[in-house]
């Protein structure tokens, strides 16, 4: 009876330890992180506040899109403000391209994705300056996968700074600040991602892309995301 107890004890104290590890994360690991010598998110967003260069007011606005357009090789940065509405806070430029238009669909095919994503985290010590990782691939693109019959859809998606890319978004290094900051303000939870082939907003074009028979489902998904995020 006493060895079953002290096993269940025992039980709570692991289940609880892991509840506090996972949850707790926000408070220890910025403070592993200064035990490595390695930055916080708030060590940079305290750097880049000194350099002065930077106006963003993050309580004006209460979420961000983000919208990466493939054809266009731009990254528009639109603010939603108190009242619903969007305002284009900046657009950058891609410094690097690689891929074609269409969605990514396995591991090494070097594709940008296409479709509605949210950011995992931000990574103050990237080898690309800094970056902000993707949730690729979300539930749609897993469902798709599975549709498939296909497996190792890739990972390690990153908006990030310097100019060389095998899938991602690079937007170089003092873009990659101004947007650090401005997510890091509002709060990760608080912004998505849109990309897409092309800008649908203004053009309308048909896209048949080989091995898969859904991408009209996505791009439709696109479509209607796209047409929230137009300047009144």
């Amino acid at each position: 009876m006493k060895s079953g107890i002290r096993i269940a004890t025992l039980l709570l104290v692991l289940c609880f330890l892991c509840v506090r590890f996972i949850y707790g994360r926000s408070l220890w690991y910025p403070i592993l992180l200064q035990v490595k010598g390695k930055k916080t998110v708030n060590a940079v967003v305290t750097e880049i506040e000194k350099k002065g260069s930077l106006h963003f007011s993050h309580s004006n606005y209460k979420g961000l899109v983000l919208v990466g357009l493939k054809q266009e090789k731009t990254l528009e940065v639109w603010g939603q403000n108190v009242s619903g509405e969007h305002d284009l806070i900046a657009t950058y430029p891609f410094t690097a391209y690689s891929g074609t238009l269409g969605p990514k669909l396995q591991e090494g095919d070097r594709q940008i994705p296409e479709g509605i994503y949210r950011i995992e985290y931000l990574n103050p010590n990237s080898s690309y300056h800094l970056s902000m990782k993707l949730d690729y691939p979300n539930e749609f693109d897993k469902a798709m996968g599975k549709q498939d019959s296909r497996e190792r859809l890739g990972y390690d998606i990153f908006i990030h700074g310097k100019a060389v890319t095998i899938g991602c978004i690079p937007i170089g290094d003092a873009a990659i600040e101004k947007l650090f900051y401005m997510v890091s303000k509002i709060g990760r939870s608080n912004v998505r991602v849109i990309l897409s082939p092309y800008d649908m907003r203004k053009l309308e074009r048909s896209l048949d892309i080989p091995h898969i028979d859904w991408e009209d489902q996505l791009y439709d998904q696109i479509k209607s995301a796209l047409s929230e995020i137009q300047e009144n």
